[in-house]
């Protein structure tokens, strides 16, 4: 199952109004189960790098069913680097969440233009809203 383009739009619009509430400015990705982006947006002003990011974190969030920051948490207790998943797409950057319906991830969202943290949580605010 993965996330409609309907709730991808929604999840996107959500993400931009609370960025815009909080004053900030972002770069946002949705993607579906297998990591394909399905919605994107990059407000003005936002670093041109956070596009590449925001993708790149759902991308991994969604493929590794899990926060992209798990992975760099991972990496850093094993002493293995990003290149043991042969994937440059594979990011530990903080700031991708996936996308749970009925247990099962659907996809994901990759906020940056922030913090890891702030990405993160902007992130999970817009899942929790909708």
């Amino acid at each position: 199952m993965d996330i409609s383009f309907s709730h991808a739009q929604t999840l996107l619009n959500k993400a931009l109004e609370l960025a815009t509430a909080k004053g900030v400015v972002i770069a946002a990705a949705i993607v579906d189960a297998h990591g394909e982006l399905v919605s994107f947006a990059r407000m003005d002003g936002v670093a041109f790098h956070a596009a590449v990011l925001a993708q790149n974190k759902a991308y991994t969030s969604a493929r590794d069913r899990q926060p992209s920051a798990n992975l760099a948490q991972w990496a850093q207790e094993t002493g293995k680097d990003m290149g043991y998943w042969s994937d440059a797409r594979f990011t530990g950057i903080g700031g991708g969440v996936p996308i749970y319906v009925d247990g099962q991830v659907v996809g994901a969202i990759g906020i940056s233009g922030m913090s890891e943290q702030d990405d993160a949580a902007l992130g999970q605010a817009a899942i929790d809203a909708l």
